[in-house]
């Protein structure tokens, strides 16, 4: 089974530029939890979301070239591997001009049930929405 990418495409706003005229890193942090959150929201129905949620345990980040003010960037996602209740997600933000990976990072999520808040069991319906059908 083939991990499957997810992938968006934004333009860097002002409001992400702090005062060193380059991405705040905290912002790659917030983009990085968005597009976790809009795949799973692609994948899922709301009766799945209205059962599970996730919760961040851990999350790695390099930052390999700056983006600046209107740099065009493309953000992919993929579940590397799962066990248990915990997923770990790779996301890529590459700046869509020059084909360079502006920020890379692994986070490591916890699956809980949303009623109990309780670490749930990553169960196969779920994990194969996240994998390409080969």
């Amino acid at each position: 089974m083939k991990a499957e990418i997810f992938e968006d495409h934004f333009t860097v706003p002002k409001s992400a530029i702090d005062e060193m005229d380059h991405v705040n890193n905290v912002v790659y942090l917030q983009w990085i939890q968005d597009i976790a959150k809009k795949h799973w929201e692609s994948k899922t129905d709301d009766t799945i979301r209205n059962t599970f949620v996730w919760v961040v345990l851990n999350h790695y980040i390099e930052y390999h070239h700056p983006a600046f003010i209107n740099d065009k960037l493309t953000i992919q996602t993929w579940i590397d591997h799962h066990r248990g209740v915990k997923s770990e997600r790779h996301t890529k933000i590459i700046n869509t001009t020059t084909q360079k990976v502006v920020t890379s990072a692994k986070t490591m999520w916890c699956l809980l049930s949303k009623e109990t808040l309780r670490p749930a069991r990553i169960t196969t319906e779920i994990s194969t929405l996240f994998v390409q059908n080969t």
